[in-house]
């Protein structure tokens, strides 16, 4: 299913690179060749600056009514549910990840657009009582202008659109650079925002190696915002460059999550939500909940089950029906995951299951065995680093302040889970804790109404929810006196 090379989509054209370079997709799941798309240069990414910019200046977006943008973005939302089965099919064969996983991210998307597009004109901005009748105080949310995306390809599109939906519904045009190893659901969504007509040059799209390609979105002094998920040390790099031109920037960067079981959980459940906290989509998710902290009175049943369940667990590609989850993204990603678990058991963790690449039928791809590290410690690197794989580590607590002091002794802040049938402990337990987002007797749900993000180095900013929204705008103040007057201040001499 090889793809044309003209996947670069910059001031409303499909073109190819500027050098005629082209980079190979592959499956994980078995190396099959997915398609060939451009590799942008320099100077590909220039001109999609440039474009981005012109389309801003020219107000072609930033004018329309607010309502009406946000009926585009609905209009986005029907085109991503008739065309379902086609992106949801380029979303597993990019990411390898099972078929049903890939329909379930493409409801989330169509959500994500549909309560951007709802609440587009929901915020004029607000009159402000200056004290003076003849004074008309307001103040109004303007787009901020062109902005920089740079995503991640554990989740292509859903992320994507978590930035799309809000910049279109403020008004701003913008460039994205989707994960060179996961571009075809985000050259989709370009393709349904020409075709419905947004104007030339609100929507760019260049693809290719973060260093030539994503770099300059974070530099760029024609760009004004820079949205980015991904990894900490990438993270690091874009802030450093933003804030060269201080410029505004989002940062979504993962998280070392907890997931806290007490010993009056509901057990079931509890165990249950502890498998798919941890290995759900391969444990390739910023907010999985790899660090499993279970009360010392049930740990020894509780992970004696937990690692009885994972041992089950069925590995496989995208459209194997009897698998469960999928592959890691790549060998050396693969090769990351290995070298962490190992590091881990060296430290001290015990080896309870996985920690393998499964059996000869996984050979192919670039698979991970759910795997289970039991007797972990705080410093312990297996519980200190983001592994980003299906590994859960597990540490024991006591009391509830040792619960909350274990959890909180992360540098991240992005997620965390907290199981028990008290709701006092829960709601003491999940204020206490430092992370953006806590599941109180769930794990993983979350709402397009609601803000996501996190503390401390799990980022800045905010995506979905109003605040997502208010990302992607200024502020502005204007003060109009309606009697002007002289003042006086200087009275005229002579």
């Amino acid at each position: 299913m090889t793809e044309p090379t003209a996947t670069l989509f910059i001031d409303g054209e499909w073109v190819a690179s500027s050098s005629g370079q082209t980079r190979t997709v592959i499956c994980p799941a078995d190396q099959s060749e997915v398609g060939v798309v451009s590799e942008a240069t320099a100077e590909d990414v220039e001109r999609a600056v440039l474009a981005a910019r012109r389309a801003f200046e020219s107000r072609v977006w930033a004018d329309r009514p607010a309502a009406e943008r946000g009926d585009f973005l609905l209009q986005v939302a029907d085109t991503l549910q008739e065309r379902k089965a086609e992106f949801a099919r380029a979303e597993a064969f990019d990411t390898g990840k099972r078929l049903v996983e890939a329909e379930g991210d493409m409801d989330d998307i169509t959500a994500c657009f549909r309560y951007f597009g709802k609440i587009a004109g929901q915020n004029p901005g607000r009159l402000i009582d200056a004290g003076d009748q003849s004074v008309i105080s307001r103040v109004v949310h303007e787009p901020i202008g062109v902005c920089g995306m740079i995503t991640p390809w554990n989740f292509p599109l859903l992320q994507a659109a978590w930035k799309i939906a809000p910049a279109l519904a403020a008004g701003n045009s913008f460039i994205i650079k989707p994960a060179e190893l996961t571009p075809h659901t985000t050259i989709l969504i370009l393709d349904v925002l020409d075709r419905l007509g947004l104007p030339a040059g609100v929507a760019n799209l260049v693809l290719g190696d973060g260093a030539v390609v994503g770099a300059p979105l974070s530099s760029h002094p024609e760009i004004d915002l820079v949205s980015f998920t991904g990894g900490l040390v990438t993270g690091r790099k874009i802030a450093g460059a933003a804030a060269q031109g201080i410029k505004k920037v989002a940062l979504e960067l993962g998280g070392k999550n907890p997931n806290v079981v007490f010993a009056d959980a509901d057990y079931e459940a509890a165990l249950d939500n502890a498998l798919n906290a941890a290995f759900m989509d391969s444990g390739l998710l910023c907010s999985a909940g790899t660090r499993l902290i279970v009360q010392d009175t049930i740990a020894e049943r509780f992970v004696d089950d937990l690692v009885a369940r994972a041992e089950g667990i069925v590995m496989g590609g995208p459209l194997e029906e009897q698998a469960e989850t999928g592959p890691l993204i790549s060998k050396e990603h693969r090769d990351k995951v290995t070298d962490y678990v190992q590091r881990g058991i060296a430290a001290g963790a015990r080896l309870r299951t996985g920690g393998h690449w499964g059996g000869p039928e996984h050979e192919r791809g670039f698979f991970f065995a759910p795997t289970v590290l039991d007797d972990c410690t705080v410093d312990n690197p297996a519980v200190v680093e983001e592994g980003f794989g299906p590994v859960i580590t597990v540490e024991t607590f006591s009391t509830e302040q040792e619960a909350i002091a274990i959890a909180n002794h992360t540098e991240y802040g992005l997620a965390g889970g907290v199981w028990t049938s008290d709701s006092g402990v829960a709601n003491r337990v999940s204020r206490r804790l430092r992370h953006g987002t806590i599941w109180i007797n769930d794990y993983h749900p979350y709402l397009p109404q609601a803000e996501w993000g996190g503390f401390k180095m799990s980022g800045v900013g905010r995506e979905l929810g109003p605040t997502g929204l208010e990302e992607y705008t200024e502020s502005k103040h204007i003060y109009e006196n309606t009697e002007p007057a002289v003042t006086g201040w200087f009275p005229r001499k002579g």
